[in-house]
């Protein structure tokens, strides 16, 4: 366990899921953040202005404490904000040792850090229908601005391995590059079924098992360049309802992005010996970009 309650507050900015500086998903990251109250988090989160910003902590469960906050509000986990944390906390020398604990406001989950990689541990997948969920497939596709009378393939499906996402498969790459999201129809449906967004996928990609690209307006964000928590969750439909039947995969996200930034995302499945899906990790490379100063947050 980390002792920082009587450290001045540091801010860093982390890059999660690549390690090249063009690439990723930025999160800040607040050490020492035990004096912070719940407002002044939320007031830095949302000057920062990125998709989420961590604050780490002191913990009595684990080794550290982390919470969550996008640029309006509280959540109770974050994939590549996890990554960002514990990559600059292995960095800077403040965990010796390749797994840890993270507190979250849900509870504890495993991190591991392995060939200078973060790993979070996620749960074994539930899955919701559509039907389940009151959500018509036509809402959806209007909602991501695809042309009318638009067929799925599959019928989009919300899976959750901590959080629940909207899962919608289109035919290719072109038209993932080409969707025209309705960002206030996509929020509406968020809200009223729960969802962190819509992560939108192709399997029609040689580099990886998918690229993906995520909406969640109702979390503030209109799209994010790469979603730990979305992965796991797409990891796992692929290998139980389109029969890729493979322990490990590799989500691209952010390629398609008006202003790309390439970031992969690595899943691997825990599976019982018939197969079925008992837990997962997923995680990739951090790149600390800079240290910021406080002051210019209005603490």
């Amino acid at each position: 366990m980390i002792t920082t309650d009587q450290i001045t507050p540091e801010l860093y900015l982390v890059k999660a899921f690549t390690s090249a500086p063009n690439g990723g998903n930025t999160a800040g990251v607040v050490l020492n953040a035990d004096k912070l109250t719940r407002e002044r988090k939320q007031k830095i989160a949302a000057i920062l202005g990125l998709s989420e910003t961590a604050f780490v902590s002191a913990s009595e469960l684990g080794d550290v404490k982390v919470e969550f906050f996008t640029p309006i509000r509280q959540i109770p986990h974050c994939g590549h904000a996890t990554v960002a944390t514990f990559s600059l906390l292995w960095q800077k020398g403040l965990l010796p040792n390749g797994s840890a604990i993270k507190e979250s406001i849900e509870g504890p989950r495993q991190i591991s850090y392995e060939n200078d990689k973060v790993y979070q541990a996620q749960l074994a997948p539930s899955y919701t229908s559509l039907a389940e969920a009151a959500i018509n497939p036509d809402e959806v596709a209007l909602a991501l601005g695809l042309p009318a009378g638009y067929i799925f393939e599959h019928i989009p499906l919300i899976a959750s391995t901590g959080m629940p996402f909207l899962l919608a498969q289109v035919q290719d790459v072109m038209a993932l590059r080409n969707l025209q999201p309705e960002q206030s129809q996509i929020k509406a449906i968020s809200e009223r079924a729960g969802l962190v967004g819509f992560y939108v996928f192709t399997t029609q990609i040689g580099e990886a098992d998918a690229t993906a690209r995520m909406f969640a307006p109702s979390f503030g964000i209109a799209e994010e360049s790469a979603t730990g928590m979305a992965a796991g969750p797409l990891a796992c439909y692929l290998h139980d309802y389109l029969q890729v039947h493979k322990p490990s995969f590799l989500i691209h996200q952010g390629y398609l992005m008006a202003h790309p930034s390439p970031s992969q995302i690595e899943v691997q499945l825990k599976l019982d010996e018939q197969g079925a899906i008992m837990g997962l990790r997923a995680g990739g490379s951090g790149l600390v970009i800079k240290q910021l100063e406080l002051g210019e947050f209005a603490l």
